[in-house]
């Protein structure tokens, strides 16, 4: 599952943003797939291993086994702050807010909002992320400061159509 989903985000974010030789840019595919890959492979078995001890300690499953499974995985696993483990906990993190929102709703600890908030928080997060990269830029996560680095600041120059369809950042004058 980890190559599946890894591979194709390496393979177009290495040839977008990086630099280097063809050789370069394949091996830096093959890793960042082989990390995510063995990171969710043994994330996924330490915390089944986790959970399957804990069932048979105690003689059934609760609530908290996952959470504290999940949490010594975490730990183990992603604990380590490098470039794939940065993306799968803000890509995490993301999912948790939307969800525990859900769940406060669903539980009635927020009232059932009379509209859909979620134009409301395009707006914030939008907002707050242009904001960021214009007077803050160093605290955006690497990835996205070259993504948003190649929208809104390398648009600016344009030379020929081939800016618009492959890149449009020259390395040698033509």
């Amino acid at each position: 599952y980890g190559a599946k989903i890894r591979a194709p985000h390496a393979l177009v974010m290495t040839f977008l943003f990086k630099s280097g030789s063809l050789r370069e840019k394949l091996k830096s595919i093959a890793q960042a797939t082989y990390t995510h890959s063995r990171n969710l492979a043994y994330f996924v078995s330490t915390y089944k291993g986790l959970m399957a001890l804990q069932s048979r300690l105690q003689g059934k499953k609760i609530p908290f086994h996952s959470f504290f499974a999940a949490c010594i995985g975490g730990w183990l696993v992603f604990g380590e702050n490098n470039p794939i483990n940065s993306q799968i906990i803000m890509y995490l993190l993301s999912r948790i807010l939307f969800g525990l929102s859900r769940l406060a709703v669903e539980k009635g600890y927020v009232p059932q909002p009379k509209q859909d908030p979620f134009p409301l928080v395009a707006a914030l997060i939008w907002g707050t992320v242009l904001w960021l990269f214009e007077y803050h830029r160093q605290t955006l996560q690497p990835s996205l400061q070259s993504s948003m680095t190649y929208l809104y600041d390398d648009s600016n120059v344009w030379h020929d159509i081939s800016d618009f369809l492959v890149y449009n950042k020259r390395t040698d004058s033509k």
